[in-house]
């Protein structure tokens, strides 16, 4: 890479800086508003990070580069490396006493909306905090949909390049100029985020937990203002609101946009919508009848807390409403199982995501016919067209490098004197941006407060992984890239 580019890189870095050094002054607000002292830090951080960024871009500010693969694949590792650290900053410096591995780990669990937490006490922590793990929630999920609507597709490695095939958001431009896109999509997501905090907030809950949990469940990320996540409410209703709303924010944004702005009710024949959608429901009633069954639960009830537990977990969100791991093994093989499985792609959620799924089942149905008829040409389809050879080598290359990446991070885990069951999940948790693992360490009922600084490293760079989609990391480990 050349000089200009190292420049553009970090002039954009250092505006995006700016912006999330004004973003302090909300969680300044609220902690003057409940008047708590906190509130000092982040002015103080807010001032430091916003001087020193505008420094930086006015020392680097020049001609735009032509934006290029290269250039791509490096301004988005350094603009998620830059949000981390920047995050973490007031985390560190405020009185809840974290360690730097900790408020690292806290700010990328925020932003790439995970939800994985080292802070006990919630129910005591300073608004300003509360507000601030929120609020980078809700910016990171602005982020992850922009990443796969407008950069992934062009770097050729995942997001919304695969919907060239079916969906008509692409094929079929809703919008003649990405800026007109661009505002519909903000419309769209501030105003779900509007509406689920007025659900919320209709509900039961107070003002400042709605806001609070509108922004994590939108951006499907899962941060509660309390220790006990949902379960604090003990509502059957508030479930099934946010069962909702996980489940909305699952879907493709841009099929959410054609059909809130042009009521393209042909846009949610898309195959993805459909199997995630299928299989959330079949595990949702499994789990349900299984609680019911098991543990004499009334059946109404159990079918809320499945639903609502399941769709955290599918959506990648990592709410709880009870702990889900002591209704018996069934439920913790299932909830492990539904980690890997995720949203869909164009969605702030994290995992595999379903229209790979949907891409794999097709291709081994297509192998077991050939089986039978060796010289029968049998393309792989989705919907009603042909998969291309690029994109499946691309599916199976992802897929092959999360088992890779997850057996060997759980392995190093290990390394670190964690057992099996907390080093897996753990692992896997993260790497698919969900929140909650499985074990009495890591569960629904617990957290990452006693996970050592080490493994704290470790795990958020497998949440950093996850959400870049692994190949945008690891394409910058390789001689070729760094070549003029």
């Amino acid at each position: 890479m050349n000089a200009n580019l190292f420049r553009s890189s970090i002039y954009i870095a250092a505006l995006c800086g700016m912006y999330l050094s004004a973003a302090m002054l909300v969680p300044v607000l609220a902690d003057l508003y409940y008047e708590d002292e906190n509130w000092e830090v982040f002015f103080l951080s807010a001032c430091m990070i916003g001087g020193l960024s505008l420094a930086a871009a006015m020392a680097t500010r020049g001609p735009p580069p032509v934006f290029n693969k290269r250039f791509g694949f490096f301004i988005v590792n350094l603009l998620w490396a830059v949000f981390s650290l920047i995050g973490a900053i007031p985390l560190y410096l405020s009185s809840i006493n974290l360690s730097f591995a900790q408020a690292l780990f806290e700010s990328i669990s925020a932003i790439t909306t995970t939800g994985s937490t080292v802070i006990a006490g919630l129910d005591s922590t300073a608004p300003g905090i509360l507000m601030w793990r929120s609020l980078l929630h809700w910016l990171g999920g602005i982020g992850i949909v922009a990443l796969g609507l407008f950069v992934l597709p062009f770097l050729r490695v995942g997001g919304m390049s695969f919907f060239k095939l079916e969906s008509s958001e692409i094929g079929d431009k809703p919008f003649a100029k990405l800026a007109s896109f661009t505002r519909a999509f903000m419309a769209v997501y501030v105003g779900i985020t509007l509406a689920c905090t007025v659900a919320y907030d209709a509900a039961g809950m107070s003002h400042f937990d709605a806001l609070n949990h509108a922004m994590a469940t939108v951006a499907t990320g899962g941060f509660s203002t309390h220790d006990a996540s949902f379960g604090y409410f003990k509502s059957l209703p508030l479930m099934w609101i946010g069962t909702f709303f996980m489940t909305l924010c699952s879907l493709p944004f841009s099929i959410l946009i054609l059909f809130a702005v042009r009521r393209r009710l042909d846009s949610l024949r898309d195959p993805q919508v459909g199997f995630f959608i299928g299989y959330l429901v079949l595990f949702s009633v499994l789990a349900g009848v299984y609680h019911h069954m098991r543990n004499g639960v009334d059946i109404t009830v159990a079918l809320t807390h499945s639903f609502f537990n399941i769709s955290s977990i599918l959506s990648t969100t990592g709410f709880a409403s009870e702990d889900y791991l002591l209704w018996g093994p069934f439920m913790v093989m299932l909830s492990l199982f539904a980690t890997f499985m995720g949203g869909c792609s164009g969605s702030t959620a994290g995992g595999i995501k379903s229209y790979r799924f949907v891409v794999i089942i097709n291709v081994i149905r297509s192998g077991l016919k050939r089986l039978i008829y060796p010289n029968a040409i049998y393309p792989v389809r989705y919907g009603n067209a042909t998969v291309e050879q690029d994109v499946l080598r691309g599916i199976f290359l992802f897929v092959s490098l999360y088992i890779i990446i997850w057996a060997l991070g759980s392995l190093c885990m290990t390394m670190l004197g964690y057992d099996v069951q907390t080093a897996i999940s753990a692992v896997i948790t993260c790497l698919s941006n969900v929140g909650p693992g499985i074990g009495n360490i890591i569960g629904p009922a617990g957290n990452f407060a006693t996970i050592s600084d080490p493994a704290l490293y470790l795990l958020s760079v497998m949440m950093l992984l996850g959400r870049l989609e692994i190949l945008t990391v690891l394409v910058l480990f390789t001689p070729l890239f760094w070549r003029h």
